[in-house]
């Protein structure tokens, strides 16, 4: 199938086929006239892509394990561990972040709410409104 078919059938746009081919994740045949040749499998392989994409991996994280998970199940694939691993690392280290930013947020509404009279703080919430 060409690549036109192969995005109506998988839902990805050509972009991002043309982009996974330049990450190696996919390996079309070329004809003589340039055109991509793909076979029904890479249905499967595009869709395993776009599932790791989905849980926030990298194109370069997915190469590294791609084709183990093709060929067998993920539980059998030694790389996938460490990458999801990380990224739950990364995860965790955001949600820090982002609680440490709410906590500095919610500390500095309470300071503004104790330091003015609620009708002070109406006439500020109408005076942005109109900038």
């Amino acid at each position: 199938m060409r690549i036109g078919e192969l995005a109506n059938r998988t839902g990805v746009s050509i972009r991002s086929l043309r982009y996974y081919e330049q990450q190696g994740l996919l390996a079309p045949k070329r004809h003589d006239n340039g055109y991509r040749e793909y076979s029904s499998f890479m249905i499967e392989q595009v869709q395993t892509i776009q599932f790791y994409l989905k849980l926030g991996l990298t194109t370069e994280q997915i190469a590294g394990f791609l084709n183990c998970v093709l060929m067998n199940k993920e539980a059998f694939c030694k790389e996938v561990l460490p990458v999801y691993q990380q990224k739950l690392k990364e995860i965790d280290d955001q949600i820090k972040q982002l609680e440490s930013i709410k906590s500095n947020l919610e500390e500095r509404i309470s300071s503004i709410i104790e330091e003015h009279p609620a009708s002070e703080i109406n006439s500020l919430k109408v005076g942005c409104n109109n900038e």
